[in-house]
């Protein structure tokens, strides 16, 4: 069974593309986005656990 680990990051305006990039270089997969409870914009990853 393929066990996944989560995560969550808030993404800063005009930086979106480089978190996301940094993130995907740690093997980090982008499920969704979606807006904080503070309005900003929450990004969900996961990642399969060895």
């Amino acid at each position: 069974m393929t066990k996944w680990e989560y995560a969550t990051t808030p993404l800063l305006l005009h930086k979106e593309t480089a978190i996301l990039n940094n993130w995907g270089a740690d093997g980090w997969e982008l499920v969704t986005i979606t807006t904080g409870p503070q309005g900003g914009l929450v990004a969900f990853l996961k990642r399969q656990v060895a």
